[in-house]
């Protein structure tokens, strides 16, 4: 862990350090290897006073641009990158015209052109100017720039958290962005066997390393509530709106059961008046963004974890869920979840989005309480390689690789 007489530094690039997956996983990262090496964060962009997520005090964090305007634009670029121009479109619509912002509109426009140059320019003086050993870059875009602009004797490491959804455009490139790294860290074996054929060709080694549970609960829950839950984003391809379609079905025969769903986002004002108009008030809760502590809570009082993502890169939520027992159902559409998920056993795969047999899934666990601790205790069994210890240990021998 040594350079000589000082400690190894590894400097962390990340867009923000808001609320998101890539962003958990950025603290979740820095927080094990401060164990053993100096650890900075470059974070692009400010977004809050502080991290959304619990980051180590050993750990520096560098914010080389302080604005809020990246809240508003990620929104926009989350659909975009989905391909989805109409929805954008749409989106800009209904946030900026319908609600008569145009002062907000043509500001936030003016803003958004110099602010790209911006990140640009202090980026690369931070790539460049870096004492770090190794970098390790969290988007695309950060890939190219790494490979341009760090010093030669730095080890650059791409870690890849987005599934590329067969869309060949976004595949095509990270393959460009990352060609000239010295390692690509994927976070499924599906991606990694997939990076690793578009990449032979080029010097950069594909490794699989897995997001990690940061903790793991003592005790399993009962499972005996009458509480399904899930957790995540309120964005188009999570399939929110189709999960609250499922429910309305069920509650029409399973009355005393009830929804939770912990997270906010774009779609949130959509699914609020689809419960409003169903008359769902008192079985649905949308909880909004809440601490992980609050998440531990509520997924021990559930007995049930459902997920209706159109995609789904990891699926971390599934390995938390199965950390306190629950039976996790999803739909195969989320590749992340095939991962996780093996049908029958520690949970159920449902298969082209059908949601006549979510229902009847949901309603076979949700009448035999015997079948869903079976399939609760495996879910449990089924984490292991997702562990702290497992994946700090993966980490560490790829840091420690010598050329």
């Amino acid at each position: 862990m040594l350079l000589g007489d000082r400690m190894k530094k590894i400097a962390i690039l990340s867009l923000h350090l808001g609320y998101g997956g890539v962003e958990k996983s950025i603290a979740a990262l820095a927080n094990i290897l401060c164990e053993k090496y100096k650890v900075e964060i470059i974070c692009i962009y400010k977004l809050y006073d502080k991290p959304s997520f619990n980051i180590d005090d050993r750990v520096k964090i560098t914010y080389l641009i302080d604005s809020d305007l990246p809240i508003r634009v990620a929104s926009y670029k989350n659909l975009l990158f989905h391909g989805h121009f109409i929805k954008l479109t749409k989106k800009l619509t209904t946030d900026y015209f319908s609600k008569l912002k145009f002062l907000s509109f043509f500001k936030d426009s003016i803003n958004g052109i110099f602010m790209y140059p911006r990140r640009f320019s202090v980026t690369k003086k931070a790539i460049i100017e870096s004492d770090a050993d190794v970098i390790i870059s969290t988007r695309t875009f950060l890939n190219e720039w790494l490979s341009m602009y760090a010093k030669p004797d730095v080890v650059k490491i791409g870690w890849e958290h987005n599934h590329h959804h067969n869309n060949e455009k976004y595949a095509i490139d990270v393959v460009r962005s990352s060609k000239n790294l010295d390692y690509f860290v994927l976070v499924s074996k599906d991606l990694k066997k997939y990076y690793t054929q578009k990449l032979r060709k080029y010097k950069c080694q594909c490794v699989y390393i897995p997001n990690m549970l940061d903790s793991i609960p003592k005790r399993l829950a009962s499972l005996e509530s009458n509480n399904i839950i899930s957790v995540g984003r309120l964005s188009e391809e999570k399939g929110y709106i189709d999960l609250l379609k499922i429910f309305n079905q069920l509650s029409k025969k399973h009355k005393n059961w009830h929804l939770d769903i912990i997270g906010d986002g774009p779609e949130r004002e959509h699914l609020e008046e689809y419960i409003k108009n169903k008359n769902l008030k008192e079985k649905i809760t949308l909880h909004g963004f809440r601490s992980k502590d609050y998440i531990d809570k509520m997924l021990h009082q559930s007995a049930l974890y459902v997920m209706t993502s159109h995609t789904e890169s990891f699926g971390i939520v599934l390995l938390e869920a199965m950390s306190h027992g629950l039976p996790c159902i999803a739909f195969s559409s989320a590749e992340g979840a095939k991962e996780i998920i093996s049908s029958g056993k520690n949970g159920y795969l449902i298969k082209n989005r059908n949601a006549n047999a979510m229902i009847k899934k949901i309603e076979d666990l949700m009448k035999k309480d015997t079948i869903r601790k079976e399939i609760g205790k495996e879910a449990r069994k089924s984490i292991k390689q997702y562990t702290k210890e497992v994946v700090e240990e993966s980490w560490y021998n790829l840091l420690e690789k010598k050329d």
